[in-house]
């Protein structure tokens, strides 16, 4: 079945195999060390858990299997993601065929999804985002295939995934909801006379029931997250950010493609197909109604609208105009590589900077901070080893006795995530921070044996009513990092005013 399968997709698989080992030799050879959100997962895989303040526990668990597996190398921990990738493209083309696309339209959807910027930046690291982005797609195909095969049983299908994609991101409730609008409004409706829908969608919400059950033990720690992530951390994001991102994230050239995939999507002889573009369109609605929403958020939906527009430039192109598909599908290819640079990590830091210059490519984020000399994908990649190896200076000069009584308190999880991990070869102890879940871990190590604190960040002054003798110790810098991991001071403080458990509450950062 695999050897029939690999005959008839050899042009599919080519470009996922591509991609692939471009993943396998840039996350082998890279000069950058972990992002920041890599090393945050890796310590929630060490905190395994039904739900964190953040995300659903999937991508944890899944970190904690392959990291028992494989190690912790760098090319370890981005396994999953860049098959993800791979198995995305191959599902783009897939999708492409279901839709009437032949064998031009397959390869198009293919090089797409392969070489599109937003799409390579998010499957160059661990994530959640590229698990979300694989398990949209197989969504889409079981819907197409449940639709062309009229088989009730893939229901059940569509139910496990929509419930494994809400443990691994919430947003897959936004998949949920646009298919229940497209059921609703189309020919699928004929579905709701039967229980097949309904028990799709109890299975989903079987699946998912931990973390409701986790959000209800900890006063909805995840809806405090999103409403001050929106408030404070997205503020500089909005419908016109948004819009724009959507344009620009997947090369600006192939707009006519994925424009035209709403064509064909909502003019398919089956009616029925017309749910999926009523699921985009209700993705769409709700991301744009949030006010906040960043374009990488239209990630998962973009496989069916490259299937679904190549399949309509296949058709536009006639046999005598074959060349200028041809050519198109060459300079949608030929740009894709060429940007491939601002999303992964191919060049090093100086060649990069030079390289986007050439390129007249800003520096931007969507975070509102102030930014370096690189783009924060990859700032946030340096200083966490220098850092801890600083911090592990102060704390060997700690008289032996102190040490059992010591922490580590940090101002965000990239560098308490940091320091926990690359901190073991130097027997540091674990680190105390009230950023997102590690505001909960603290929760569970709090003691009144506390005599010494190593802080990170802040100022001399921000220590003073807790402690009352605070000495700057250093100064950690990092020439690439972001300006606010630059330049940290380190602070060693000692004879506490305050017990930490009288203080702990005040520390809390969901955001």
């Amino acid at each position: 079945m695999f050897l029939s399968f690999a005959k008839k997709n050899l042009h599919i698989l080519a470009v996922a195999s591509v991609i692939l080992f471009i993943h396998w030799y840039n996350n082998f050879f890279t000069t950058y060390g972990f992002f920041r959100d890599e090393l945050y997962y890796i310590a929630c895989s060490e905190h395994l858990s039904f739900g964190y303040v953040d995300q659903p526990p999937l991508c944890a668990f899944i970190l904690r299997s392959i990291r028992s597996i494989f190690g912790d190398s760098i090319f370890a921990v981005r396994l999953l993601p860049s098959l993800a990738h791979a198995g995305t493209v191959i599902i783009a083309g897939s999708i492409s065929r279901q839709l009437g696309g032949n064998r031009f339209a397959q390869l198009l959807a293919s090089i797409l999804m392969a070489v599109a910027p937003g799409i390579v930046g998010i499957t160059g690291i661990y994530s959640m985002n590229a698990i979300e982005i694989l398990l949209w797609a197989l969504t889409f195909f079981m819907i197409l295939w449940l639709i062309e095969t009229n088989e009730p049983r893939y229901w059940i299908v569509i139910g496990f995934l929509l419930g494994i994609g809400l443990m691994n991101k919430i947003s897959m409730g936004w998949m949920a909801v646009g298919l229940a609008a497209g059921v609703c409004t189309t020919p699928m409706r004929h579905w709701l006379k039967t229980p097949w829908p309904w028990y799709a969608a109890g299975l989903a919400v079987i699946l998912f029931l931990p973390y409701i059950i986790w959000n209800i033990q900890n006063d909805f720690a995840h809806f405090e997250f999103a409403k001050n992530a929106a408030r404070v951390k997205y503020a500089s994001q909005n419908p016109v950010t948004f819009v724009t991102g959507v344009f620009t994230l997947y090369n600006p050239l192939a707009v006519p493609v994925w424009g035209a995939g709403f064509f064909v999507i909502f003019r398919h002889p089956k009616r029925e197909v017309r749910s999926i573009g009523i699921i985009i369109i209700t993705v769409l609605a709700i991301l744009l109604m949030n006010g906040n929403s960043k374009a990488e958020y239209f990630n998962p939906a973009m496989v069916v609208l490259f299937a679904a527009g190549s399949v309509q430039i296949e058709r536009w192109i006639s046999a005598q105009f074959r060349w200028i598909g041809v050519m198109y599908t060459v300079v949608l290819a030929s740009t894709g590589l060429m940007i491939m640079p601002m999303a992964i990590d191919l060049l090093p830091p100086d060649r990069l900077q030079e390289y986007m210059h050439s390129l007249g490519i800003p520096i931007q984020n969507t975070e509102g901070h102030s930014m370096g000399m690189l783009p924060q994908h990859f700032a946030d990649r340096f200083g966490w080893e220098s850092l801890t190896s600083d911090i592990a200076e102060v704390y060997r000069n700690i008289d032996d006795k102190e040490k059992p009584l010591t922490t580590i308190y940090v101002q965000n999880y990239g560098e308490a995530s940091a320091i926990d991990f690359y901190g073991v070869q130097y027997e540091l102890p674990k680190v105390m921070c009230g950023h997102n879940s590690y505001w909960l871990w603290g929760l569970e190590r709090l003691n009144d044996s506390l005599e010494v604190l190593i802080a990170v960040g802040g100022s001399m002054i921000d220590y003073s009513d807790t402690f009352s003798e605070v000495v700057q110790m250093k100064t950690h810098s990092s020439e690439y990092a972001m300006p606010y991991e630059n330049n940290l001071p380190i602070f060693l403080c000692r004879k506490p005013r305050l017990r930490i458990r009288t203080v702990w509450n005040s520390t809390k950062k969901y955001i």
